[in-house]
């Protein structure tokens, strides 16, 4: 595969960053984009890390996490379907077609405007009741989520608290879309940082007083200050009122059943995964969902951070579909997934290498002990199989959808996925434990991707499956051999902290080596992705 990510479709970059006799290369302001973006990302998951390390210190895993982080999957649901995958998939080919017909001229009402007067206000209205009924039927989501659960008290009280989620992660989400289909990626990028800011002030401030239930507390105000972060530069890029009259019905097909349906069910399904993980560790001894917990927020980690090529491109993508631009939609498609997918097999190669030593200096202090930190270290490692095949999930989705019709074929193969998971994890729950749920998640995810990938071509871009294959097989080869090499750096020196130094040093040089003697060409744009905070590299 020739090129690197940051090369633009022709015609396809937004209006920011294809400002007309603008003389920097559009390639070169996706980069700056997403190596911006991914510098917030980062300080996030550095504060996210700080977050868990609160919890775990104050709570380990016990009764009390447990009860905080079966509240806690509504919020992360809320956050997958209002403010990463469902909102965005939604908006932002939305917003970039009105952005094609504002530049296009010739409009009355200003596309833009008419797009958010018809859905911001309704969306809002539907959250707000979604969010209520949650209130009131905190009890019976709790027992859905965790049958197991011999008191369910505390995990109610948590439910109620972060409830306001469903309204606040609804806006958030729409903020960000609209910014990021104008360009901007700045802002959307930092809205975790707000979020965690919150949680742990209101953890650490008042888990004296409200225990757990602080916590709770910090994601309702957390989830109000993303809001805040985001509202600014909403209301900047929005076009003033004067001189232009906004007619309502520009945007009502955006949320009609028709189109909303394939979108919203979807995620669902994709983040039922998570449910069906907390309903088969429910059963098992308190801390099995806080152990899976902990794991999976720092295995995915390297996911996170590689998803944020496919989100600055996102929008290029659409584009490219709303001009008719196939060719270069695909050119952009597959490069993205080149690169994704080796950017999380470097991630994949330092968990596998480094698991024990990670959550050694992460998480062992307090309530949290060395036991803990066996067991979590064990289901990290297992999630670790399954990252290639979340990312590939996460980026497949976007240009099924970006074209702006229905299509079903996404939900079919997240619901073949999950149900692979839900049968590999009763089957392998009762002899393994937490490790076989995190199996589970690996091999149903796998699943799904290679649906996703397996059908793409017909259905919305014409990608080349075997060209996608040919550009990942090196970089697991390497991924392979640099987590070898990190478990045995790892293991020779004494100590955590310079154990896992010696991995972080050994498994990113082994990776980009082995890449290099492979002669895969990912490697290369890695290291130029490394060197130069992704620029175009001609």
């Amino acid at each position: 595969m020739s090129g690197t990510a940051t090369d633009p479709a022709p015609g396809t970059t937004s209006d920011k960053l294809s400002t007309p006799g603008a003389r920097t290369r559009p390639g070169r302001l996706l980069a700056r984009a997403a190596g911006g973006a991914a510098g917030l990302t980062v300080v996030a998951a550095l504060l996210g890390l700080v977050r868990d390390q609160a919890i775990a210190r104050l709570f380990g895993a016990s009764h009390a996490s447990d009860a905080f982080l079966i509240a806690w999957t509504v919020p992360e649901m809320a956050a997958t379907l209002l403010i990463e995958d469902g909102m965005a998939l939604l908006l932002v080919p939305a917003f970039s077609l009105a952005l094609t017909r504002r530049a296009a001229g010739g409009h009355v009402q200003d596309p833009v405007r008419t797009l958010v007067a018809d859905t911001l206000p309704r969306l809002s209205a539907a959250l707000a009741c979604a969010g209520g009924l949650l209130v009131w039927g905190a009890p019976w989501a709790v027992g859905v989520l965790a049958p197991g659960l011999d008191d369910p008290r505390l995990a109610v009280d948590c439910t109620r608290l972060t409830a306001v989620t469903v309204l606040t992660f609804g806006i958030t989400g729409y903020f960000s879309a609209a910014l990021r289909a104008h360009g901007r990626f700045l802002a959307p990028a930092g809205v975790y940082i707000a979020y965690n800011i919150g949680i742990i002030g209101m953890t650490l401030a008042l888990h004296s007083v409200w225990g757990v239930r602080a916590a709770a507390a910090g994601v309702a105000v957390g989830s109000l200050l993303m809001v805040l972060t985001l509202l600014p530069t909403f209301v900047r890029l929005m076009p003033g009122r004067r001189g232009r009259r906004t007619v309502r019905g520009g945007g009502s097909a955006l949320f009609g059943a028709t189109v909303l349906a394939p979108v919203v069910l979807f995620v669902v399904s994709r983040q039922s995964q998570v449910f069906v993980e907390r309903f088969l560790a429910s059963s098992l001894p308190d801390g099995a969902i806080s152990h899976l917990n902990y794991a999976q927020k720092v295995a995915q980690l390297p996911m996170v951070l590689s998803m944020m090529i496919c989100t600055v491109t996102f929008p290029v993508v659409a584009r490219a579909l709303a001009a008719g631009d196939r060719e270069g939609a695909r050119r952009r498609v597959e490069r993205d997934l080149a690169l994704a997918g080796t950017v999380v097999l470097l991630g994949t190669a330092a968990v596998l290498g480094c698991a024990p030593r990670i959550v050694e200096v992460l998480f062992q202090r307090g309530a949290f002990d060395a036991a803990d930190t066996a067991a979590t270290a064990g289901v990290m490692r297992v999630y670790a199989l399954g990252l290639l095949g979340h990312t590939l999930v996460g980026a497949l989705c976007r240009p099924y959808f970006s074209a702006g019709r229905p299509t079903w074929y996404p939900l079919g193969a997240m619901g073949a996925g999950l149900l692979v998971t839900t049968a590999a994890g009763l089957l392998l729950t009762g002899p393994y434990g937490v490790e076989g749920i995190a199996a589970a998640n690996a091999v149903g995810i796998s699943t799904a991707a290679l649906l996703m990938l397996l059908g793409l071509g017909t259905r919305a871009v014409a990608v080349r499956p075997g060209t996608v294959a040919l550009s990942l097989a090196r970089p697991v080869a390497a991924a392979a051999v640099a987590a070898a090499a990190g478990r045995l750096a790892t293991d020779l020196l004494p100590g955590p902290v310079t154990g896992l130094a010696a991995g972080c040093l050994v498994v990113p040089l082994t990776f980009l080596l082995t890449g290099l003697t492979l002669r895969a060409p990912e490697a290369v744009h890695l290291l130029a992705l490394i060197r130069q905070r992704f620029p175009h590299g001609r």
